[in-house]
Parts: C-alpha cells; structure tokens; sequence
C-alpha cells in the first residue's frame, strides 16, 4: 500500500472514530488500530491529534465539494440546487459523515483551530453552491440553512422525505 493509500486509510478510520467519539473522547491509539498501524506511524503521517482531526475535516469538506459538483455539472439555477440537495440528502446515509460533520460544528465551538477551519471551509463551500447555481446569497442560505437542518433530522433519526415532511423542509423546493 503506497503511502497515499494508507494516509487515505487512516482519515476513513479518523472519521468513524472522530465521528462516534468527538475529538476529545477518541484516542489516537484507537484509530491506529482500526487502521491496523502502530501509533508512532499514525503520528509520521499526521503530527498531532489535531492535525489528524484538522485533515479529517478538510477530507469531509473536499467530499461535500466534489459531490455538489458531480450533482450540479450542467446544471444552473434552481436546477442545480436541487440536484445538489437530492445528493446531499441521500448523503445523509452516511453516518459516519454525518457523524463527523456533527463533532465537527461541536468542536469548533471550543476550539479556534477547529472554528477557523469550518469557517473558511463552509465560505468556501458557500462560494461553490453560489457559483454552480448563480443563486443569490439569500437562496444560498436557505440551501445552506436547509441541509443544516437535514444534518439534525439525520441525527434524531426522523425521516426526510418530501412526502413526509413537506418540499420546503427537505432543501429540494
């Protein structure tokens, strides 16, 4: 495995751990053994916890970046965001993204690294949304807003479709 492919491995295993334990509950220790490495590897690819937190963050948002591209390819408008929420809805799937996404806002509440991070990183994603669809930065923020709240209803297990819960809550209207 090229050195690549095994730092690749160790921010899968990052997120899953990071993501059912939050920063301060999971241990380098417990990723490196998900990933079947000693702990001394796991700190020649990342130097800290942080830093292998930082970089898990960064892998969840260039995710996020490639699938509103994927979705949004060809697409402007309300075209776009819709397409972009369909993704992002079948995203929420995932638990161990939507897990992560969601230690990830905890975080950042307490730590300025963390906040810094997210902060640029969801400007940065904003910018996307907004140039893929040509919305206006009221709309973006409704889309924006819109997953936000698709995050928290994937959290409390309630369901997200349109038939249940009305177009306006699932970010595809």
């Amino acid at each position: 495995m090229s050195a690549a492919e095994r730092r690749e491995s160790v921010l899968r295993a990052a997120q899953i751990e990071f993501g059912a334990g939050g920063f301060s509950g999971t241990t380098t220790e417990t990723i490196a053994r998900r990933v079947g490495v000693s702990q001394p590897y796991l700190f020649r690819l990342f130097p800290s916890k942080k830093a292998l937190f930082l970089a898990t963050m960064e892998r969840c948002f260039d995710n996020l970046g490639r699938l509103f591209e994927e979705s949004g390819k060809g697409r402007t408008g309300e075209e776009a965001l819709v397409e972009m929420g369909r993704a992002y809805n079948a995203l929420l799937d995932n638990r161990e993204m939507l897990q992560m996404q969601l230690q990830m806002w905890s975080t950042a509440c307490q730590d300025d690294d963390v906040r810094q991070l997210a902060r640029r990183r969801l400007g940065e994603l904003w910018q996307q949304v907004q140039r893929i669809s040509g919305a206006d930065d009221q709309r973006v923020m409704m889309f924006m807003a819109s997953g936000m709240l698709l995050n928290v209803f994937a959290a409390l297990g309630l369901p997200r479709i349109k038939e249940q819960l009305g177009e306006a809550l699932t970010g595809l209207s």
